[in-house]
């Protein structure tokens, strides 16, 4: 008989978020949760109090590792542009080398549900938050370094670069051409 898996609640969270992650909140069920946990239906409520906050912890932890990720690559050596290049083209390679196509895991919650989940929608505007600061920090040092001449508060000028970092996510998803999403940071690297 197979021993059962010692509970250890990092690990089950972080199965729950990949499945989320690959099948949406609507299209994860009860039993996705069980297969990829490892726990039955009575111990994923028990432990969480249900789907729903299973998701809300997923997307916590998608904040602390996938947004971390982020901002480390942010807060690199080398000169401003160069850092902002590097977190999108990190983004790029990763979204086109996954199989299974799931880009973001916070712009699908942001897409699916956020609009209608209060919660959902507080806990994407916490990752895209964070990546917006380090984004007005790093837009802050290539104006004092000379590199980022765009006009406007540093604020708005972080906004069109996460707008552009997103959209490129998006774009990522049925856009399969390495080349044209490099020219697309390019070219919006080149207007700052």
């Amino acid at each position: 008989m197979a021993r059962p898996r010692e509970f250890n609640e990092d690990r089950v969270v972080t199965a729950a978020m990949e499945t989320f992650w690959r099948h949406g909140y609507e299209g994860t069920s009860t039993r996705d949760l069980c297969d990829s946990t490892g726990l039955g239906p009575s111990s994923l409520y028990n432990t969480f109090g249900g789907k729903r906050q299973l998701y809300l912890r997923a997307l916590e932890r998608y904040h602390d590792t996938a947004t971390a990720e982020q901002v480390e690559i942010l807060r690199g050596p080398g000169p401003a542009k160069e850092r902002l290049r590097a977190m999108m083209l990190h983004a790029v390679d990763t979204d086109l080398d996954e199989a299974d196509g799931r880009g973001c895991f916070a712009i699908n919650a942001a897409v699916e549900a956020a609009g209608l989940d209060p919660e959902v929608r507080g806990a994407v505007r916490r990752c895209f938050d964070r990546v917006e600061e380090e984004l007005c920090a790093v837009v802050e040092e290539g104006r004092r370094a000379g590199e980022i001449r765009s006009t406007g508060d540093a604020r708005t000028v972080a906004r069109r670069v996460q707008s552009t970092y997103y959209g490129l996510r998006v774009l990522s998803r049925v856009h399969d051409d390495r080349e044209t999403l490099v020219a697309t940071v390019d070219g919006a690297l080149a207007d700052l």
